[in-house]
């Protein structure tokens, strides 16, 4: 008892309701048998007392075969649910016996005449879903009610996500890639193949121009830097020459490099990158340092707080898109779905095909997973309590079979009648 699963069934406010409407037409079944047994019994009584009235056979007729017609009914009825005053009659008590073969024909009925791939396949291509969905999409509202549930989907898909987990999907797919490779050889790599292109140009001509600017506006700069370096006891005329004449060269210097494609100082730096490149794929030094420099950064606080930062920046950005309908998000996904709509609409080929997908995706787990899908039928009614099952279900359909008690005696009791009358009338004629 301890393994079975509750029989499900209405709130307790409408089973009762229910309980006192079948006890209250049990009352009305049995009350109507109590009757034909009380005219049986009058009329059995005013035949020994001699009253010779005609009526009285035909009375008792109807009576008693009501008594008998009311009688098998409560027996029928009452064996579907229970064994009749309790006696272990054979072939009684059936839905609590075959319960569990109840439940299993059930599930093969099911699966049989509703879950068949061909009727299922007729079913849908009648429905004209693609067409109803397009149409209910273009509608007023239908592409604005797609975007909020998708939202709404999102939105809880997002927040639900665990932020450690995502975190650590990130730092898997992020840092941990990044600190795998040794830099240097890469490194070196990329600058080689940059300086090949040509592509350094641009960097080499930045930084002479940022040194000229620099430079051009680095006077005072240069002067007091000069005067603190020149000995005091040196008169001041002399201190300002000295800084003037050694600004002068420094700004002539930059300027040259400056406006001079092929001067020294840029052939300088060409070699310089050129010698990192190498120093870089070849160089175990070089490499190491790089790789140290790596590691220093790659374990720095601030880098591996960049997956929770990112998370954190991700989620609550798709979080507050997917909540406002008015986000670039919201407006996309409504005008996608209507404009997907009127395609549906206006193409009927596109509307074949996605007829044909639906039918085909609903026709493959007819015929793959039917049988997984009925059985939970079976599975379930196994599980319940054979006699809260039992109860749950007369609850249900009692009420209704009380009326097969009730016709059961008036049927009965009319034939009787006529099987009286009608051997009344044979025997008058005789």
């Amino acid at each position: 008892m301890a393994n079975r699963a509750a029989v499900p069934g209405p709130d307790p406010q409408t089973e009762a309701q229910r309980r006192a409407d079948l006890r209250k037409h049990q009352r009305i079944a049995g009350l109507m048998l109590v009757v034909a047994f009380v005219m049986y019994v009058s009329m059995r009584w005013l035949e020994y007392q001699g009253n010779p009235g005609a009526w009285i056979g035909y009375v008792r007729a109807f009576s008693e075969a009501g008594m008998v017609g009311g009688l098998a009914d409560w027996f029928a009825v009452t064996a579907l649910f229970r064994h009749p005053l309790r006696i272990p009659i054979p072939h009684t008590a059936i839905i609590k016996r075959k319960k569990d073969e109840v439940g299993h024909q059930l599930s093969e009925f099911v699966g049989e005449n509703f879950l068949n791939a061909p009727l299922i396949a007729e079913k849908l291509r009648n429905a004209h879903i693609p067409q109803r969905a397009a149409d209910w999409a273009v509608a007023e509202g239908g592409a604005e009610r797609v975007s909020q549930e998708t939202g709404r989907l999102l939105d809880l898909v997002v927040n639900g996500i665990n932020a450690s987990e995502a975190e650590q999907i990130l730092d898997a797919l992020v840092l941990d890639k990044l600190q795998e490779p040794t830099w240097g050889p890469p490194l070196g790599r990329g600058l080689e193949q940059l300086i090949e292109e040509g592509r350094t140009e641009p960097a080499i001509e930045a930084v002479v121009v940022w040194l000229d600017d620099k430079a051009q506006n680095s006077e005072e700069f240069v002067t007091h830097l000069i005067d603190e370096r020149t000995p005091t006891w040196a008169p001041s005329f002399i201190r300002e020459l000295v800084g003037s004449k050694v600004y002068t060269e420094l700004i002539k210097f930059t300027s040259d490099v400056r406006y001079n494609p092929e001067h020294d100082a840029r052939r300088e730096l060409r070699k310089f990158l050129d010698q990192l490149a190498r120093d870089l794929q070849h160089d175990e030094v070089m490499i190491a340092r790089v790789e140290k420099f790596k590691e220093d950064i790659m374990t720095s606080t601030p880098v591996r707080a960049i997956p929770g930062a990112l998370w954190e920046s991700a989620r609550s950005t798709l979080s507050a898109m997917a909540s406002d309908p008015e986000s670039m998000l919201r407006q996309r996904i409504t005008e996608w779905v209507r404009e997907f709509g009127r395609r549906v609409q206006d193409e009927p080929e596109l509307q074949e095909k996605l007829e044909d997908r639906v039918v085909g995706a609903a026709s493959y787990l007819a015929d793959n997973y039917a049988g997984e899908i009925t059985s939970i039928i079976g599975e379930t009614v196994e599980r319940w309590d054979a006699q809260e099952a039992s109860e749950k279900i007369e609850l249900m359909v009692g009420k209704d079979l009380q009326f097969i008690r009730m016709n059961g005696t008036i049927v009965g009791g009319v034939a009787g009648l006529v099987i009286y009358a009608v051997t009344e009338l044979l025997f008058a004629v005789a």
